[in-house]
């Protein structure tokens, strides 16, 4: 299974659990398999069927360019991390 680690606002929705275990062989599917047990999820990382605006996922250390589609394996690590703004 993929080790999804799941950033500090998102917490609530897992049971403030910090890292998860899900099977998927891609993001849509980690993400669908996380909603299964983690009803809420799904609403806070997709928007309109693409990964959410300002939501960059990682797999792997690389930043993902394809969203959803995002191969995802067996003993990959995956992060998902909201855009930062601000600054001058």
């Amino acid at each position: 299974m993929a080790v999804v680690w799941v950033f500090a606002s998102l917490r609530p929705l897992t049971k403030d659990k910090g890292q998860l275990s899900i099977e998927g062989s891609n993001v849509r599917e980690i993400i669908d398999n996380m909603e299964k047990e983690y009803p809420g999820i799904k609403e806070a990382l997709v928007y309109e069927g693409n990964l959410m605006p300002g939501m960059a996922v990682i797999v792997d250390g690389e930043t993902g360019n394809v969203g959803l589609l995002e191969k995802v394996k067996e003993n990959s690590e995956v992060h998902f991390l909201p855009a930062i703004g601000g600054g001058s």
